[in-house]
């Protein structure tokens, strides 16, 4: 989680004034703020997160400290593909996180014969890894979903509106979904290509294939 620092400071004559740093990993603001605490000079110091929630130096350490051994730093990927010729939905879902010091992904495909669209498809792609984070129980965090989808992407940012009647009721659930979970969810439009791991999930699920595995990333 990326947060910045708010602080008063107070110069020996007693004249005060407020300051905020840029954006950073929270583990890096607790540093910063140990030592402005040590200047004698700052003072209610205080966290911001990118929601404009605000955490006291004791929280935030009680948060680091609690999700070391739980999922974080989560990042998801998800795509769909709809075959027009055979009604049948791929789903590809690939989650990036770490827990205990390491880090994982975790692949996950499925198909579908319910489905009516490639947009339909991609809302039950992303509905798809939130059950898998729910199964890795991540709650409570910020998550990054990162999809190739304007309709899904630009839908879930308010940017347009859900017209199609199915589509509201994907978007219904995925709003319930996070909701539950706690998860504060940012969304990115990338390129095709640059979601060609959740892309080829979902071919690989219209071809027969299915895929469930977490492996750890090891540095090379």
């Amino acid at each position: 989680m990326n947060i910045l620092i708010e602080w008063i400071y107070k110069i020996p004559k007693g004249a005060e004034t407020i300051f905020r740093s840029e954006m950073m990993p929270a583990a890096q603001a607790l540093l910063f703020a140990d030592d402005l605490s040590r200047t004698g000079r700052a003072k209610n110091i205080a966290f911001i997160d990118q929601f404009d929630s605000t955490w006291t130096v004791k929280e935030m350490k009680g948060y680091l400290k609690g999700i070391e051994t739980e999922p974080h730093n989560v990042k998801v990927y998800f795509d769909g593909g709809f075959d027009h010729a055979s009604k049948r939905s791929g789903l590809g879902c690939v989650i990036y996180y770490e827990q205990s010091g390491k880090s994982y992904r975790l692949r996950r495909n499925a198909s579908s014969a319910e489905l009516t669209s490639n947009n339909e498809a991609e809302y039950a792609a992303l509905h798809l890894c939130l059950q898998e984070l729910e199964l890795l129980n991540v709650h409570h965090l910020p998550v990054r979903f990162i999809g190739d989808s304007q309709v899904v992407i630009n839908q879930l940012t308010g940017e347009w509106a859900v017209v199609e009647q199915i589509l509201s009721g994907w978007a219904d659930r995925i709003e319930v979904k996070l909701k539950a979970l706690g998860i504060q969810p940012t969304y990115e439009l990338v390129q095709r290509k640059l979601n060609a791991e959740a892309d080829r999930l979902a071919t690989q699920s219209l071809n027969g294939v299915s895929i469930t595995a977490t492996i750890e990333i090891t540095a090379d």
